[in-house]
């Protein structure tokens, strides 16, 4: 670590006018929302400019809680807190004696394992990460003001800075001035979700920035358009916004900005369709004829959204679907077979999955939403019946086999759904399509579910690589025996047995810890 300390900053990037304590506070949620691990903030400032205060409200704010006891670390020099979502060390280094003794009380490791907080970084010179976030607070010649200067060498924090600010305008431009805002999540995608309150009026704030990183790549930019990954957030307003006026529990948009991508939604609530005991079977069966609901009514290819465009809902197209599967050979096969598949075998992979897609695609085409599984679906207390399913990330909706979701939910990716569970959950959907439609085709559609099945696991394994090797996001590993265990179940139907050979030749069922 090395930099230089700061007493005056140079021209800041931005500075912000805090005319009182609530105005800091809402800075403090402002920056929580966008604090990472290996995150260090600085803050600077004269005695009584309120470094403390800052400190005090944002780590309330990780926290979630707004009584958070948050002792000052003056004599301690450091006090750390392990909340829900990362690890902070509140650093005061105003007793330090030389600068060195900072890496003594160990805020690389801090780093390492979550963010940092340190007020006056003045007392260690040259000992602080270059990257860090400086803000120097300083009094006004007006009672009760400050004034917040922010600066970094690091030019990400000003476009984080810059990003989280403009999502508090949009709020406060929506309905919601001085909200308090709380992280509830993100996911495997660049988007980032925040529950919203004002008194006793809740809503959800998704967050849908440009992408950078690894997703922001030409390769990323490419393969999303060729699987018909949306691009920004008109799909979830279309998609969404039908859904609901249909009657079903889709989240109401309540505004939105789409060329800035930032949507303000209905709260559905956080209840799942789990619990510390695994999946509740009333709640998945509840969620099934939900499905067989809305493939029972068409839905149309093309969406009027509020402002009068249309948005054309995509076809789930061989390509796509193809694509999608060939993340397995190209991420999890090399990363478990500890080797690159040959030409032949990516060839014959490649072969055997259009010959099983142009199959399913015999069976009913309509809606596919493609993520429904235990995330993306609420269990909305206070209603009845089936009404009681609520269904959230619906951007990336095409169409394609219906039986598609049905896989997703009866072969959760997230949780053991047992053989009889699934075995319930899938008859649940037949009845319920059946009595409606006796003429329900159950053949072709089982065989449908079986490649539909097939294909999405394939596909995730290969996410989930993806995602622990490119995106340092290992976590999602720990999914995949359990999805190995469903490709056992699914390649023994008779439309997988071509399939179910190329895998056992490609040494998936080894007995190898897929880890």
């Amino acid at each position: 670590m090395s930099g230089q300390p700061l007493r005056q900053l140079p021209t800041p990037f931005t500075s912000i006018l805090l005319d009182c304590e609530s105005a800091t506070v809402r800075l403090a949620e402002d920056l929580a929302v966008i604090l990472r691990r290996e995150d260090c903030v600085l803050l600077s400032g004269d005695l009584g400019a309120g470094k403390s205060t800052l400190s005090r409200a944002l780590l309330r704010a990780l926290a979630a809680d707004a009584e958070l006891e948050v002792p000052s670390p003056t004599f301690t020099l450091v006090q750390t807190y392990s909340l829900d979502r990362l690890e902070v060390a509140h650093f005061d280094l105003y007793r330090l004696e030389e600068p060195e003794e900072v890496e003594e009380l160990g805020l690389a490791d801090c780093l390492e394992a979550g963010a940092a907080l340190v007020e006056w970084p003045e007392m260690a010179a040259g000992f602080l990460p270059e990257d860090a976030l400086w803000i120097q607070l300083r009094e006004t010649n007006t009672e009760g003001e400050r004034v917040a200067d922010f600066w970094s060498q690091n030019p990400e924090w000003q476009k984080r800075i810059t990003r989280t600010r403009l999502l508090r305008q949009f709020l406060n431009a929506n309905g919601f001035e001085g909200a308090a805002r709380h992280h509830i999540a993100g996911d495997a995608s660049i988007r980032n979700f925040e529950r919203i309150s004002k008194n006793s009026e809740m809503a959800i704030l998704m967050d849908w920035p440009e992408p950078s990183g690894a997703m922001g790549t030409p390769e990323a930019l490419a393969y999303n358009r060729l699987v018909h990954r949306a691009p920004d957030c008109r799909a979830f307003v279309a998609v969404a916004g039908e859904l609901h006026s249909r009657g079903f529990g889709a989240a109401k948009v309540l505004a939105s900005d789409a060329t800035a991508g930032m949507l303000l939604l209905q709260d559905l609530g956080s209840t799942g369709i789990v619990d510390e005991n695994g999946p509740i079977a009333e709640r998945y069966h509840a969620a099934m004829r939900v499905l067989a609901a809305m493939h029972e009514r068409p839905l149309p290819q093309d969406v009027l959204l509020p402002d009068g465009d249309i948005y054309h809902v995509p076809d789930y197209s061989l390509e796509a679907l193809i694509t999608e599967a060939e993340l397995y050979v190209e991420w999890f096969a090399p990363d478990r077979l500890k080797r690159e598949l040959e030409q032949d075998e990516r060839r014959a992979f490649r072969e055997l999955w259009m010959a099983a897609i142009r199959a399913a695609e015999q069976a009913e085409i309509g809606w596919v939403l493609r993520d429904v599984h235990s995330p993306n679906i609420l269990w909305l207390e206070g209603r009845k019946g089936d009404d009681r399913i609520g269904l959230i990330d619906l951007q990336d909706t095409v169409i394609g086999p219906l039986a598609y979701d049905v896989a997703s939910l009866a072969l959760d990716a997230r949780v053991d759904i047992s053989p009889q569970l699934e075995s319930d959950l899938v008859a649940t959907y037949i009845s319920a399509r059946q009595s409606v439609n006796p003429a329900f085709d159950r053949v072709r559609f089982e065989a449908a579910y079986a490649i539909m099945a097939c294909q999405r696991i394939t596909k995730i394994l290969g996410i989930f690589v993806r995602l622990a090797r490119r995106d340092d996001k290992p976590g999602y590993m720990k999914h995949a025996p359990r999805l190995i265990g469903y490709m056992e179940r699914v390649l023994r139907h008779p439309a997988m047995a071509d399939l179910k050979v190329w895998f056992e030749k490609s040494g998936l069922f080894d007995g190898q810890n897929a880890e």
